[in-house]
């Protein structure tokens, strides 16, 4: 009887990598995880150690992106990009030689490319020396793109105030302005929602409402309620987050 394939995920955000894992065990359940790693250095060590069949690695990872760990196996594995950027997806998809999937990884993706997975194992993993070359150009920025929203300028009170993005838990439509809350304060911008969103790095931060958007670094838990709708239970603030129908997709494997 052949072994089980084995797979490892390489993602920095415990919520994409749980919501892949789910995503993984329902389209292919003789899969194996072997294991699980929050940044590029975590995952090349694993990767070498354990030896999986296939990696499932985030191209943006803290230490060392998903790009320098592929790089680095230089043909060990089996890859398979996890990407918010269709610029990758297009590249990779056009080159032929690598598997990608997008977030946030609804069933009918993963189940593409697990499809096509399954076709590549009995085959040695392709070269992709050319492909990770024109992948590490792109550099992750769309082009024509400015990069990420990584300060806002908000009124606190009577006075005007630097917020770092980072810090921020959620953005919350008020009236004609957007609230800002951090985990101790709530100041209010001019700008809209959609307009922000459009500045803020996708794969910190979903939309889960038509007027909210939540850091998914703010999420302790998320559960639903007696309507089966996700609500959001943030680490350090005492409100919770209802995610709307439209959004509610993003949740289906938590």
């Amino acid at each position: 009887m052949p072994a089980a394939p084995t797979a490892l995920i390489a993602e920095d955000e415990p919520l994409l990598r749980a919501q892949l894992k789910a995503r993984l065990a329902e389209a292919w359940p003789e899969l194996a995880i072997v294991g699980e790693a929050e940044n590029g250095e975590e995952a090349l060590a694993a990767i070498v150690e354990r030896r999986p069949d296939v990696a499932f690695l985030d191209i943006r990872m803290p230490v060392r992106s998903g790009i320098d760990v592929a790089r680095e196996l230089d043909g060990l594995t089996h890859i398979v990009f996890v990407t918010a950027y269709d610029e990758y997806a297009v590249a990779a998809f056009d080159e032929g030689a690598v598997d990608y999937v997008l977030k946030p990884v609804t069933a009918e993706r993963i189940a593409k490319v697990v499809a096509r997975v399954k076709a590549r194992l009995a085959a040695p993993p392709e070269d992709l020396t050319a492909l990770l070359a024109r992948l590490a150009a792109h550099d992750g920025v769309r082009e024509g793109a400015r990069p990420p929203l990584k300060w806002i300028r908000a009124s606190l009170g009577p006075t005007m105030q630097m917020i770092a993005v980072d810090d921020v838990l959620y953005f919350q439509a008020e009236d004609k302005y957007t609230k800002v809350v951090t985990e101790a304060n709530e100041a209010l911008i001019k700008k809209p929602i959609k307009e922000l969103f459009e500045e803020l790095d996708t794969e910190a931060f979903w939309q889960i409402h038509r007027g909210t958007i939540v850091n998914l670094r703010a999420i302790a838990k998320v559960e639903r309620d007696w309507r089966d709708q996700p609500v959001i239970t943030l680490k350090a603030r005492p409100e919770t987050l209802t995610v709307s129908r439209t959004f509610a997709h993003r949740f289906k494997a938590m």
